[in-house]
């Protein structure tokens, strides 16, 4: 028979691990979204 108490420490895990992974990717997109990118910022220099 199967400890189930296995399981719940393995999902708990990857539920902690998933939260993490989904802020940093929001972040990630917040910063791009909210501030000036450099590929965008130095296209617009060279256009001038």
């Amino acid at each position: 028979m199967l400890n189930i108490k296995s399981f719940k420490g393995i999902t708990l895990i990857s539920l902690v691990v998933t939260i993490i992974v989904l802020l940093i990717l929001a972040g990630v997109s917040i910063a791009m979204l909210a501030g000036e990118n450099r590929n965008t910022y130095a296209s617009k220099e060279s256009k001038r």
